[in-house]
């Protein structure tokens, strides 16, 4: 969506070119996961060197000699900072945190002063469970919500300015889905689930199908908006509304395994994100006849029972 938006704004200078810069933002965006990933980790680094350097006082207290340490020792951040699979993407990406150290501090008190993570160790027994809450808090209350951090991410890279949300869900995801019984050498999630098959990925083979599907037919398909959209004129309809229209139809035509319910579910989804208050009820309006329509004349052929419901 983001890359048929880019193109419509006189972005690349034809459908190649915008395909290219759209595989390097997915790209970027991995990277921008595994640097969220790995701030978790820095965290915890700067929680240790905190304690040693409390330990070295000149008139260390009680507290200072006798440290908490669970949070140090938080099982799921162990797992995170030992797994071979991230090691190799941290050097890969060359990511280091040296030069913010500020920053970190800040999360770091932010953290200490947060009720969850107060409660996290003062707890009598702390299951895995709970210890990946506490790493959950600190994403979803800390760095989610950290100004700083999204401009921190803006000026280091063009395809960040939007991708800082779609990150925070990917780590997210990997957060409550790792395991305890997991090791240094279990893979971290990939961007596209089949990235890795030996024939090639059907993911990024819809991404590329999806967006130059879209865009080769584009005049076609403002044409089939301005036909069902009675009673607007398709200068007035807002154009992420019309983009996602236009990628609605392509993947109701062009991809026979998606069921159209599917289909139709996540462009609404879409469009209560990206789009105006307004826009869900017009896009389903618009999607709603347009399915009865291609049913009828058979335009949608989808390849397995229920896909057409």
């Amino acid at each position: 969506m983001q890359a048929i938006y880019a193109f419509q704004q006189e972005g690349p200078e034809n459908i190649g070119a915008g395909e290219k810069q759209l595989i390097v933002s997915l790209d970027k965006l991995y990277e921008l996961y595994i640097h969220q990933l790995s701030l978790i980790v820095e965290l915890s680094d700067f929680a240790k060197r905190r304690i040693e350097e409390n330990r070295m006082k000149q008139l260390p207290t009680a507290e200072d000699l006798n440290p908490n340490l669970r949070f140090i020792q938080n099982h799921f951040i162990q797992q995170l900072e030992n797994n071979r699979d991230y090691k190799r993407r941290v050097a890969s990406y060359k990511i280091n945190w040296v030069d913010e150290e500020e920053m970190i501090r800040k999360f770091y008190n932010q953290m200490r002063e947060d009720e969850a993570y107060i409660a996290y160790m003062n707890k009598p027994e702390v299951s895995y469970a709970d210890e990946k809450q506490l790493v959950e808090m600190v994403l979803l209350r800390l760095f989610s919500e950290s100004e700083y951090l999204r401009s921190y991410f803006d000026e280091r890279n063009i395809f960040w300015s939007e991708d800082f949300d779609i990150a925070v869900m990917m780590v997210d995801k990997t957060i409550k889905g790792y395991r305890e019984t997991a090791d240094e050498f279990t893979s971290l999630p990939t961007l596209l689930k089949d990235e890795n098959h030996s024939d090639g990925s059907e993911d990024m083979q819809f991404v590329k199908q999806l967006y130059r599907k879209t865009l080769v037919n584009n005049v076609e398909l403002n044409n089939v908006i301005s036909e069902r959209a009675s009673n607007w004129d398709l200068e007035r309809i807002a154009i992420m509304d019309t983009i996602l229209i236009k990628m609605a139809i392509t993947e109701l035509i062009e991809f026979p395994s998606i069921p159209i319910k599917v289909t139709l579910n996540e462009y609404i989804e879409l469009s209560k994100e990206y789009s105006s208050p307004k826009s869900k009820v017009f896009i389903n309006g618009v999607l709603d006849k347009l399915i009865i329509d291609y049913k009828e004349q058979g335009i949608i052929r989808k390849a397995g029972r229920g896909l057409m419901e």
